[in-house]
């Protein structure tokens, strides 16, 4: 799976969480819940959706990996080529 296609989704999932969202420019860098209203519940559910999508765990403790955008694609580009040696 490319970075574009894991791009994609963590987006789809973030509009899906936060519609309002869509459209918008979300700094790739900063931290989601300095760009937009996205507290914890928010974002365990945009975890279990990424989760759900990509099929992958996610453990917890990985969560802060994922807080940015950029930050979410380098984390689950690693844990998609980690899996697939499996």
């Amino acid at each position: 799976m490319t970075q574009g296609e894991i791009k994609d989704i963590v987006l789809k999932e973030l509009v899906s969480i936060a519609p309002e969202l869509e459209g918008e420019e979300i700094d790739p860098d900063l931290d989601f819940r300095d760009q937009f209203d996205f507290d914890s519940i928010d974002f365990l559910n945009f975890a279990i959706g990424v989760h759900e999508k990509l099929e992958i765990d996610i453990p917890e403790v990985d969560y802060p990996k994922m807080s940015s955008l950029t930050g979410c694609i380098a984390y689950l580009e690693s844990r998609l080529s980690t899996t697939a040696k499996e």
